[in-house]
């Protein structure tokens, strides 16, 4: 944090769940909340350990945007009018030719063409609406969420030999009630994320 710091010259002050000023060390934050889903599965769920090995390399999947298919763990990148721009199953990124035989120049099959979402950002129109079955990745936060799911599907396939469809999620839901359990903001000694902050002076 800067030496120097004064309310007066912000234009606007944003406060954390628990109402504390800090700034965030996102390298350290997006590690603490990797590594914290990671064990949970491992450890409860039983899922390979291979999960808890990271390289620095593995961080280059991240990209905010990005929406998963909960029914066959695709990540896809889309575009305004709801046509695929890139995709990876699990991290396996796919070629332009299996782009085009799987998505074509059609709409994801899980947007809603008649429903639209309107967006606050300026220059950005609206974008088609999608249904339940997919998960968007749109913050610093949710982003090493992205990267352990989509190894979680790279294991269950090398595991399963192929495996087509997932069923995951409910360990990831489960993975978010076991780390993000409300009481722990009332109780500091719970809360992981009160030692990786630079509060306000």
């Amino acid at each position: 944090m800067a030496q120097h710091f004064s309310l007066a010259a912000c234009d606007v002050v944003g406060f954390d769940l628990d109402h504390t000023l800090c700034r965030y060390n996102l390298p350290e934050s997006a590690r603490l909340i990797y590594n914290s889903f990671a064990q949970f599965l491992v450890k409860e769920k039983g899922y390979n350990e291979g999960l808890l090995t990271l390289t620095p390399e593995d961080w280059d999947f991240c990209c905010k945007g990005l929406a998963l298919d909960l029914e066959d763990g695709t990540f896809i990148k889309l575009a305004a009018d709801g046509t695929v721009l890139r995709a990876s199953h699990g991290t396996k990124m796919m070629t332009p030719e299996a782009l085009t035989e799987a998505f074509g120049k059609k709409e994801w099959r899980h947007c809603v063409s008649d429903k639209r979402c309107t967006s606050d950002k300026p220059g950005v129109s609206d974008i088609p609406c999608c249904s339940g079955k997919c998960y968007f990745y749109d913050n610093y936060f949710d982003l090493p969420g992205a990267l352990l799911c989509a190894r979680v599907v790279d294991s269950l396939t090398k595991q399963n030999r192929g495996q087509k469809t997932f069923d995951f999620w409910k360990d990831v839901v489960a993975g978010i009630q076991h780390n993000f359990k409300m009481s722990a903001f009332k109780e500091p000694g719970m809360c992981p994320s009160h030692h990786d902050r630079e509060t306000s002076p």
